[in-house]
């Protein structure tokens, strides 16, 4: 293992797995059936004889099944590699880490960018509407695939939270312990019109041709972008923008107009560029619309039970894409419903990314409850 390595799980590598066939699909929330359903997973660490050391992993809006490790040939790890690994707060020597790329994405498991056993031509906008519920059934359905019947915890942040929430409300006999970072259980409207707009962007391009893009060899580049752009922006804080480039100019020599002039534009448009490379336009508008709709506790509100999910809650001080409040709002449903909840909001100066970066913080506190739920079991 290279010097670059050190501390990583070194190379790993992504597997597939179809969980849904035709004759036995998938039933989604909103009724309609989908198979064949394939998905793209990564494990790392051992399963334990009695399988209960298992810990699912959800990833946020544009994340995958890579989140830890090496993929032979990359120069930079899986999403999460910071918090996975061997001595690390998810720690691979000790649990039996999960994670998949979810339903409707890109990267492996069945979306709209798949074909149609029917035509084989990519769905498009065929593919059914898709919630958070159906992201939680799929992941349920890996589980049970790996030989385990119930986690010991499952973990996510921002769209990877509110999965995690969602399973632990509806699921909850399936789910020991639930960890919400940088999640919301409610988008706010000012939330639902940045995915408006980010939306409007793809859907306007030219090149997005009612979504047959795949089939007329065609791309929404422009607006797919575009709408990355944007999300970026939300994703930090005015400090850390400011700390990064302030007022920087891109080039010493500053002829003034429409161009790429100061250094954070230049920054955003590799950001947006770097982006078409890895995820498709239609991923986008379906993965965004299910957060949109997201409000668990108005049709599954929390319940007192005997053997209660275990949550730890957790927000960040400079995060205002899904500030303090969000999981506060979290923390007092559940309270509620006399569910035992940790919360803590920490201190970091990069916004909503925080929950993806390393924080002396953030990682002790998630690393100690885990060690807590490990001691304690299922």
């Amino acid at each position: 293992m290279s010097a670059e390595h050190t501390g990583s799980l070194g190379v790993t590598r992504t597997e597939v797995v179809r969980l849904f066939t035709e004759d036995e699909p998938l039933r989604l929330a909103s009724g309609r059936t989908l198979g064949p359903v394939d998905v793209a997973y990564e494990t790392y660490g051992t399963l334990n004889a009695d399988a209960s050391n298992a810990v699912l992993v959800c990833h946020a809006l544009t994340g995958d099944a890579h989140a830890a490790g090496f993929h032979e040939g990359d120069k930079r790890p899986g999403w999460w590699d910071t918090l996975i690994g061997p001595g690390k707060p998810l720690d691979t020597d000790r649990f039996f880490v999960i994670c998949s790329n979810l339903l409707g994405g890109c990267q492996g498991t069945t979306g709209p960018s798949s074909p149609r056993p029917d035509t084989g031509e990519p769905y498009g906008l065929d593919f059914p509407l898709v919630l958070m519920e159906d992201f939680v059934n799929v992941h349920r359905a890996l589980a049970r695939h790996l030989g385990v019947g119930k986690l010991l915890a499952a973990i996510g942040g921002s769209m990877g939270g509110m999965q995690v929430l969602d399973w632990s409300l509806r699921y909850p006999e399936e789910l020991a312990n639930a960890i919400i970072v940088a999640a919301s259980s409610r988008l706010t409207a000012q939330n639902i019109a940045f995915s408006a707009v980010a939306r409007r962007a793809i859907v306007d391009d030219p090149d997005f041709r009612d979504g047959r893009y795949a089939a007329e060899g065609t791309s929404p580049d422009v607006g797919l972008a575009i709408a990355r752009m944007m999300a970026h922006i939300t994703y930090m804080s005015e400090d850390a923008l400011d700390e990064k480039f302030g007022r920087a100019y891109q080039q010493q020599v500053r002829k003034p107009g429409f161009g790429i002039d100061f250094a954070v534009e230049s920054y955003l448009d590799h950001q947006g560029q770097a982006f078409l490379a890895r995820f498709d336009a239609l991923s986008y508008l379906y993965l965004t619309r299910s957060m949109d709709y997201f409000d668990p506790f108005a049709e599954t509100p929390p319940r007192v039970r005997p053997d209660p999910v275990k949550y730890l809650v957790l927000s960040f001080d400079s995060d205002w894409r899904f500030d303090t409040e969000h999981s506060r709002r979290i923390v007092r449903h559940l309270e509620r419903g006399r569910l035992p909840v940790t919360f803590r909001e920490l201190s970091s100066p990069w916004g909503h990314d925080s929950f993806l970066l390393d924080n002396d913080d953030y990682h002790a506190t998630v690393r100690a409850y885990l060690d807590r739920a490990l001691e304690v079991g299922l």
